[in-house]
């Protein structure tokens, strides 16, 4: 059986400047977290990640996308253009919601947070840069490092930056992320190859009737009762089209119309979400939903629209690169730190960097010896464990390593 290598002179040196660059970057996430900034407006981050990138002396790509940074660490070794190359990803934009937590770094942006770790992908990034630039002279090929905004609104910043060029200035053979997962113990991650993340698609109904007094419902076409069967329509859908062994969501999660105690309105809207985790089942299911909303309201007298506005594709973790990295980092963490990974329901634009280059999403996990109350994603007191950015340089340091060492022709000790 192959066995991943990294020289364990390389392997001690990752451990090594890990911990000693935690402290500083722990610094990093703190102000980070303080100055939060929503998506595609990461001004402030963008300069932050730049200035820092420039001082280990990192090559500043051009500005593909108005916020966010690109930037290459050449290798100290012969090779120039024959030289492999891998990516690194982290996302930088925060979330609309007002921290709760207590700390003395909380949010100063009133009602935005970095409620999603983002902050914390960002400096195990910028760490990773630090570890690595120290070790320019002994990388077997080059790093990209990619600090990407606006994973949290779609179209996302993944997409942009494709279309804007990334893969075409760039070259690299495999592409590695990382997201916070607090049901994960800190000190851990999770991998899995395969659909590891859900598609989303945003639903936006729209239920037109002829309104009038709520005292005569039968002299009206009420849009209200459309509604209400349109909710319990679609709900069947899941349990009913798709395949118990296919994973699917649909959700209803608002109701709009009317503003009288007396008055039956005219129209009534709804809007909702739909996560799958095959392209086919998401095909399928917008077919499905449109037809039903369409056939449930024409029955009751009314006229229901569905606007879909298809989100993040499914994220498809490369079988080549995750059996590989799962092998590096047991190897580096031990078996008992990496965890076999179960697909989410969640969205994220990273499968659209998957769609183009091989590449892994992995779970780091961020969690605290005892699970504390709202510490989840998009909650406004998450909260992870800084000792995960310690573990998540590691981590991205042993991708980056492990790669390169493979795509140049390594060989074990």
């Amino acid at each position: 059986m192959f066995m991943p290598y990294i020289p364990s002179s390389l392997k001690e040196q990752i451990g090594e400047r890990a911990a000693a660059l935690h402290p500083e970057i722990v610094g990093i996430r703190r102000d980070i977290h303080s100055h939060p900034e929503l998506s595609f407006r990461e001004f402030r981050t963008t300069a932050l990640v730049r200035e820092y990138l420039l001082g280990l002396g990192l090559e500043i790509g051009p500005d593909f996308l108005e916020t966010g940074v690109v930037a290459l660490l050449e290798s100290g070794r012969d090779g120039g253009g024959d030289r492999p190359m891998v990516a690194l990803r982290a996302d930088i934009d925060a979330l609309p919601v007002e921290e709760e937590n207590d700390h003395d770094f909380r949010s100063v942006e009133p009602g935005v947070m970095h409620a999603c770790g983002h902050d914390m992908h960002t400096a195990i990034l910028m760490g990773t840069a630090a570890m690595l630039a120290g070790m320019r002279d002994r990388l077997p090929g080059d790093v990209l490092f990619v600090f990407q905004p606006g994973e949290e609104k779609a179209p996302g910043g993944a997409a942009p930056l494709v279309e804007a060029g990334l893969f075409e200035r760039y070259r690299p053979s495999a592409i590695f992320g990382l997201h916070c997962f607090p049901h994960i113990k800190a000190g851990r991650v999770a991998l899995g190859e395969g659909g590891l993340m859900a598609a989303a698609d945003e639903l936006y109904f729209t239920v037109r009737g002829e309104g009038g007094h709520a005292s005569a419902p039968h002299k009206v076409s009420d849009p209200v009762l459309g509604a209400a069967h349109i909710v319990t329509a679609v709900q069947h859908l899941v349990s009913r089209v798709v395949s118990p062994y296919k994973p699917a969501v649909v959700s209803i999660c608002s109701i709009r119309g009317g503003n009288a105690t007396n008055v039956i309105p005219g129209e009534v809207t709804m809007s909702g979400t739909m996560r799958t985790m095959s392209e086919e089942l998401r095909a399928l299911l917008q077919a499905r939903l449109r037809r039903t909303v369409e056939q449930v309201a024409s029955g009751l007298g009314v006229k229901g629209e569905l606007d879909i506005v298809s989100g993040y594709p499914v994220l498809v973790n490369h079988p080549g690169t995750t059996r590989f990295l799962r092998e590096v980092l047991r190897e580096f963490l031990g078996e008992e730190r990496v965890e076999e990974s179960e697909p989410v329901m969640t969205a994220e634009d990273f499968s659209s960097y998957l769609q183009h280059c091989p590449g892994t999403f992995i779970q780091l996990g961020t969690g605290g010896p005892a699970p504390k109350r709202g510490d989840t994603l998009h909650s406004p007191r998450f909260d992870p464990d800084e000792s995960a950015l310690r573990t998540g340089m590691e981590v991205m340091g042993c991708a980056a390593l492990g790669w390169l060492e493979r795509s140049a022709g390594g060989c074990r000790e």
